[in-house]
């Protein structure tokens, strides 16, 4: 990309998308466009043509999603599959249509199967079944990894498809019913340490293995990856290291400075027993991530008190 390239960023508003802007200006991009979800439905495809006819975007960063958690995802299994595969394939059509330069089209590590081999390679993709809370979600995501990839095969398109981890930081969803773990937690710790109440229920045992990825990282891999690589096949995106989810907690509780206990409610479902991906490929690719967690956890807090203090200024 030229630093005036004309990059659409679709998703602007959402945690990735934002990041991602971000780094595009602090990179010294000027030619950034977005579309507001008020003027451009994504999931209608007629909205979504007349916006390339417009606007003409040379490359586009597909971070538009609906997102959430385990319960989100479990509730609103028909929402997660709709919207995310017509919000998918209205843009990449859209991408082939108009010529564009180069696509990113952003899934997620929850395509793999429940019980894949650890750490997850790339390769493992459609290996075994998935995970039954988020599956609907998956199942979208994989359509679009096969859209990107099919448009390549038939068309040549330059379509790249990046696989990242669990991600958290500025801009994140911290809605308790449809939010991600971390978030959740640094909303549950906060809640209680200003009630002082004695302890904090977390779902599930707590032995869960998950790896978390600061989104600012996240942003700076996209734009390396769009400048420095030109293949079908998809990449994972993380650290390379995991914690338990009870190790998670502990941190959380650390940062946030509550003193309570932790409870651990064993009648909540635990999701994927483990889910670290193997980033030797993104390594190879001359990218490693910088923000360490319990940093980037400091970030979040900081981030999530200034959006409180919004919020009660706002009421």
């Amino acid at each position: 990309m030229k630093l005036n390239s004309k990059i659409y960023v679709a998703g602007h508003n959402g945690m990735v998308g934002s990041s991602i802007i971000r780094r595009l200006k602090e990179l010294g991009y000027s030619n950034i466009i977005t579309s507001d979800r008020n003027k451009v439905n994504l999931t209608n495809q007629m909205h979504v043509q007349s916006f390339f006819v417009n606007e003409e975007p040379e490359y586009v960063f597909l971070a538009a999603a609906k997102v959430g958690g385990i319960k989100g995802n479990d509730d609103y299994r028909a929402d997660f599959i709709y919207d995310n595969v017509m919000i998918q394939s209205n843009v990449i059509k859209c991408c082939h249509d108009f010529q564009v330069k180069k696509l990113l089209f952003l899934g997620s590590s929850c395509i793999y199967p429940k019980m894949c081999q650890q750490p997850i390679k790339e390769d493992y993709l459609l290996s075994g079944k998935l995970e039954p809370t988020n599956d609907a979600y998956a199942i979208a995501k994989i359509t679009g990894i096969k859209m990107c990839q099919d448009f390549n095969k038939q068309y040549g398109d330059n379509f790249i498809s990046l696989m990242p981890t669990n991600l958290y930081g500025p801009n994140d969803n911290y809605d308790l019913n449809n939010s991600h773990v971390l978030p959740a937690m640094i909303r549950k710790f906060h809640e209680a340490k200003l009630d002082n109440k004695e302890s904090v229920e977390i779902w599930g045992t707590g032995t869960p293995m998950r790896e978390f990825l600061y989104v600012d990282d996240l942003a700076d891999a996209c734009v390396h990856l769009m400048n420095n690589y030109n293949s079908p096949e998809i990449v994972n995106i993380g650290t390379g290291i995991d914690i338990t989810i009870k190790e998670l907690a502990n941190t959380v509780s650390e940062v946030v400075g509550y003193e309570g206990n932790i409870h651990f409610n064993t009648d909540m479902p635990d999701g994927t027993p483990r889910k670290l991906l193997d980033v030797s490929k993104l390594k190879e690719l001359g990218w490693v991530y910088e923000t360490e967690l319990k940093e980037g956890i400091e970030k979040s807090y900081n981030n999530y008190l200034e959006l409180d203090m919004k919020n009660k200024i706002s009421v």
